[in-house]
Parts: C-alpha cells; sequence; structure tokens
C-alpha cells in the first residue's frame, strides 16, 4: 500500500513556479488586418515605395500653391534658362518654369491613373462577381462579350473617343476605362467561382443569405486582396498610357502639362538642353516603380501562402 502511494506520488508531483511555464509558448494575438500591416511594414521596398508617392502626391497637390510661378506663365526673355536659384529645374522654351510643371504635370498624370483605377475597379468587380456567382450560360455570354472587346486593340477606342470628344483628361480616362477592366473582371470571376465552393459560402446560403449579401458580404470581401494588389498595377498602368499617349501628341493639349507633354515638348531641344527631358522621364519612372514596389508589398501581406 505504501509503495502504491509512493508510486502515485511520484506520478502527480507538484510542479513548482519555475515548471510551469516550461512549455509556455508567448504568441502575439493579431488580427488579420494587423499581420497584413506589419508584413508590409516589414518589406523594405514597399515602404521606400509608400513613401515615395506619399512625397510625390504632397508635392502635386501643394506644391504648385507655394511655387511663385504659374504652370502657364511665360517669359520670353528666360527661355531655355539653366537651372539655378529662380528656376530650380531651369525654363523651357516658351520660358516656362518646368519645375513648376512637373509637380502641375503630376496632378494630371496622377488624377488620371487614380480615376481610371477607380473606374475599373467599380466596372470590372460588379462585372466579374456577377459572371462569376451566376455561372453557366450568363457567365459564357458575359465571357463571350468580355472577348470581343479585349479583341480590339485598346489604342483604337482611345483614339476614336478623342477624335469624338476631342483631346483631355476625360477622352483619356474615357479611352482607358473601355478596355482596362477586363483584367479586373477577369480576376475577380475567377476568385468568386473558387470561393463560392467553399463552406462559409454554403453555410450563409442555407441560413437564408440573398445572393446578393452572399456576393458582397461573403465572396467580394474575400477577394479584396487580389483585387486591391489589381488596384495598384492599375494606377501605373494608366499614368504609363496618358504618358505615352501625351508624348506621341494625342494626349493633353497644351498648355496643359503632364509628364508625357513635357517629354514630348522636350523632344525638340533634346540635343542641346537635354535635362529637359530627364525630369519628367524620371518622374515617370520613379512613380511607376513606386506603385510596383507597393503593389508587390501588397500582394505578399495579403495572400498567406506568399507571407514570409
Amino acid at each position: 500500500m505504501n509503495d502504491a502511494f509512493e508510486s502515485e506520488e511520484v506520478l502527480f508531483r507538484k510542479l513548482n513556479k519555475t515548471e510551469k511555464d516550461d512549455e509556455f509558448i508567448a504568441i502575439e494575438s493579431r488580427t488579420f488586418m494587423q499581420s497584413v500591416k506589419k508584413d508590409f511594414f516589414n518589406n523594405k521596398r514597399a515602404v521606400v515605395g509608400l513613401i515615395i508617392l506619399i512625397v510625390v502626391v504632397l508635392f502635386a497637390i501643394f506644391g504648385p500653391m507655394l511655387c511663385p510661378y504659374s504652370y502657364d506663365a511665360q517669359n520670353i526673355t528666360f527661355r531655355n534658362a539653366s537651372p539655378g536659384a529662380a528656376h530650380w529645374f531651369g525654363t523651357d522654351k516658351m520660358g516656362r518654369d518646368i519645375f513648376v510643371r512637373i509637380l502641375f504635370g503630376a496632378r494630371i498624370s496622377l488624377s488620371v491613373g487614380f480615376m481610371a483605377a477607380i473606374i475599373n475597379v467599380l466596372i470590372g468587380t460588379i462585372y466579374g462577381g456577377i459572371a462569376g456567382y451566376v455561372g453557366g450560360k450568363v457567365d459564357m455570354v458575359m465571357m463571350r462579350f468580355v472577348d470581343i472587346i479585349y479583341s480590339v486593340p485598346s489604342l483604337l477606342y482611345i483614339v476614336l473617343i478623342m477624335l469624338w470628344l476631342g483631346a483631355g483628361i476625360t477622352s483619356i480616362m474615357l479611352g482607358i476605362s473601355i478596355t482596362c477592366w477586363i483584367d479586373m473582371a477577369r480576376i475577380v470571376r475567377q476568385e468568386v467561382k473558387s470561393l463560392k465552393e467553399q463552406e462559409f459560402t454554403t453555410a450563409a446560403f442555407v441560413l437564408g443569405a440573398s445572393p446578393r449579401r452572399i456576393l458582397i458580404k461573403h465572396l467580394l470581401i474575400n477577394a479584396m486582396g487580389p483585387i486591391i494588389v489589381t488596384v495598384t498595377l492599375m494606377v501605373p498602368q494608366a499614368i504609363f498610357t496618358e504618358a505615352w499617349l501625351s508624348f506621341l501628341g494625342i494626349g493633353i493639349s497644351a498648355p496643359m502639362a503632364s509628364w508625357g507633354t513635357l517629354a514630348n515638348a522636350a523632344r525638340d531641344v533634346i540635343q542641346v538642353y537635354p535635362l529637359q527631358t530627364v525630369y519628367p522621364l524620371v518622374a515617370i519612372c520613379v512613380t511607376i516603380i513606386s506603385f510596383n514596389f507597393v503593389g508587390e508589398g501588397l500582394e505578399e501581406s495579403l495572400d498567406p501562402k506568399r507571407r514570409r
């Protein structure tokens, strides 16, 4: 009897205070958004890209207000002036301050990029969500319509709209938005088709949720990761398209200044004053690369499979 009691005492020995914490593992409790935020800010390139974009946006908003010159003010006596204290980036062939025009061009280029992205995400999300959720013949007809639109080059749409409405920001945004939403629609459709087969969708249907609530509250919400990443890549694409059209001379009309317009205007004097071409090209490249860095960081943060 004593032997049994002693063996039981060995098996059930009371732990002291130090032994209680031997197998304790401290895990920080974080929500999904907290995890995304931490992973994003751990990505140095994404943080650098975000900082650059914030600086560019702030300069575009407040820069022209603080400068003593106007983007369209001409001074023929100071044509093609070199960079200096009065004109940081010099002046162009019409005597206009290039630094102010770069800042004002940022307004136009970023406005085109953001507005085109907003229009595209609205159309693409709604269209792709309906096609993916309904499926069947509706999905087939809707996607064949997408294929028909995609078969025509986007440049043709843009040129036709400009001939109809004239060159301007509205024409460029409308022309870009005609075809750019197709990629968004395809991505959302694929995500919705995959998510609607999951258990939480079936549970929502069994509980009596309407198709509209299931699509918006359950499917599209869970597809926000790819949607956000695609939007961050749409903005630089729209900026580049606008700059390319303006560089060809079929975009923003003078005296309005976008980065593409500035590069086109400096093309005539590139051999004599090459810096006038360098400034807008550097602005375009830095902005596009920054958006790509931010998009890469968001893609890794929002996708659990790609998290480090």
